[in-house]
């Protein structure tokens, strides 16, 4: 089920499959990625209860092993209808035995989006529902629309970012953190957008580098931002396919590091919430 939320200034829709925000619309303009298969076929999926892989898609909980794939569960289930105004709206997924097959833990993860003006409110609430401390990770992957995209281009538009000195990570083939860190070179503060950018896959900037990106089109004028507190932010699009959008991606966690085989409560970027506690965390997307 599609539910829509406006205002004066925007339109957004949500789709119940996935609680997944599927348009952003600011006037006549689409900012929101389509969801075209020849290049993705999503638009802005919640990732959980993993943000990126584990490592060989398998994990550890007390020294029993599970199997997730990617990004988790939450993104292919359908989400129940807490509320719906004209401005607001409200989802939840609560486990159930197809999610206790995969991850052993009762919990609620709720997903709110709130219009202020040009700018959309997503907020996420992690409740533990069980009795044992919860170990978990939460992220967004939102894909916007280059401006004026013309695929002849070399330069599709520029990132801006809160900060002039950051490094990046890469994943390997598998999808684990490699260990390498490079720092990520800009010209005059912005990162131009070629279509060689992400030949590697993502660039993943931990430890709370930044905490805004601001896409800028191709005359470097501001097209949107996306402000967020998330220790990890992942900048993607789809590698060798000069694909029309690109990523920006608020992450509470992030894929295993190469060969890891420890506990799930013990990975990197892990968060863990008491029986009967709540996470909650917010990001915004202003269209400029």
């Amino acid at each position: 089920m599609i539910y829509t939320l406006s205002n004066p200034q925007i339109c957004i829709r949500i789709d119940t499959h996935g609680a997944e925000l599927c348009s952003i619309m600011h006037g006549n303009v689409e900012y929101l990625w389509q969801a075209d298969p020849r290049y993705w076929k999503r638009h802005s999926p919640i990732l959980f209860p993993i943000v990126g892989t584990v490592y060989n898609n398998s994990y550890r909980i007390k020294g029993k092993e599970y199997r997730l794939s990617q990004h988790g569960f939450a993104r292919d289930m359908e989400f129940e209808v807490v509320s719906i105004t004209k401005d607001a709206s409200r989802f939840v997924l609560k486990d159930n035995e197809e999610t206790r097959e995969k991850y052993p833990f009762p919990f609620e993860l709720e997903t709110g989006y709130r219009l202020d003006g040009k700018t959309i409110e997503v907020v996420w609430k992690v409740r533990n529902t069980g009795n044992e401390n919860m170990p978990f990770q939460i992220g967004a992957h939102p894909a916007f629309n280059y401006p004026d995209f013309r695929p002849e281009d070399e330069i599709k538009g520029y990132f801006g970012f809160d900060n002039s000195d950051i490094s990046y990570i890469l994943i390997n083939n598998g999808g684990a953190d490699t260990g390498q860190e490079y720092a990520l070179k800009t010209t005059d503060g912005l990162l131009p957008l070629r279509t060689t950018v992400f030949d590697k896959d993502a660039l993943i900037i931990e430890n709370g580098q930044i905490h805004k990106v601001c896409l800028y089109d191709k005359k470097r004028r501001p097209w949107l931002s996306v402000k967020f507190d998330a220790p990890v932010v992942g900048l993607w699009s789809p590698p060798g396919k000069n694909a029309p959008f690109v990523c920006i991606e608020p992450w509470y966690g992030r894929c295993d590091r190469t060969g890891y085989t420890g506990e799930f409560a013990d990975k990197d970027w892990i968060q863990e919430l008491a029986p009967g506690q709540e996470f909650v965390k917010s990001y915004f997307i202003k269209i400029e």
